[in-house]
């Protein structure tokens, strides 16, 4: 009975044995695929994190310099946190805070040019159409126009429709374009919330333009 079960186990050893040799450089070299794969998602994943909390923390020292109105010490750290971490979504919103103190502190030109790389270079949509919005506004108030109606975002998030439209209107009013700056106000009127304060201040500039938008259809109805 042991010489019969030796023979069994002897010869299941030889199946094995020609099974490795036949599968296992494949088997082997699945193994280190898959578990080199997760080694290296897992290292991804630590960078990632390691990226993120550094560029966090170079944005909360913009945001303290933004607080005492240092522009300077500002935009030298959103430089180096760009050259860093530029694809960190951080990045852009740092950008915009940069781009605020800039502009407050009389540093037009910086203040441009920190609205055009976010604008280019954000990760984050919302962060470029607001970079963009801004940045019209800017050249809008040094007198290019033009420029700045060439600046306008098109392709837009929801919910940007209305600035968008807005700012086009002004800038369309300093371009003695008063038939399409009512067209535009119009739009952004329709397309502004009913409940927030700035459809009044749209209101206001198609009243002045002779163009005052018909009352709600809600507000209407409610009148006696």
């Amino acid at each position: 009975m042991a010489t019969h079960l030796d023979l069994e186990e002897q010869e299941q050893i030889d199946q094995l044995k020609h099974f490795w040799k036949r599968w296992g450089n494949v088997i082997s070299w699945g193994l280190v695929l898959v578990l080199g794969a997760y080694a290296g998602w897992s290292g991804w994943q630590w960078w990632q994190r390691d990226q993120a909390s550094k560029a966090n923390g170079m944005y909360d020292e913009v945001e303290r310099a933004v607080l005492v109105g240092d522009a300077d010490r500002a935009g030298k750290i959103f430089e180096d946190l760009k050259s860093r971490y530029a694809g960190a979504p951080i990045a852009g919103q740092a950008g915009l805070l940069t781009a605020k103190v800039q502009a407050d502190k009389g540093k037009a030109d910086e203040a441009r040019a920190t609205l055009a790389w976010v604008a280019d270079q954000s990760s984050v949509r919302e962060y470029q159409v607001g970079a963009r919005l801004r940045l019209a506004a800017l050249l809008l108030d040094a007198g290019k126009a033009d420029e700045a109606l060439k600046t306008l975002p098109t392709d837009l998030p929801e919910g940007y429709e209305a600035l968008v439209a807005d700012r086009r209107g002004d800038i369309q009013m300093a371009l003695d374009q008063k038939a399409e700056a009512i067209k535009s106000y119009e739009q952004a009127y329709k397309a502004m919330d009913p409940t927030l304060d700035y459809r009044r201040l749209i209101e206001a500039k198609l009243i002045a333009l002779g163009a005052a938008p018909a009352p709600d259809a809600a507000a209407s109805g409610a009148q006696p």
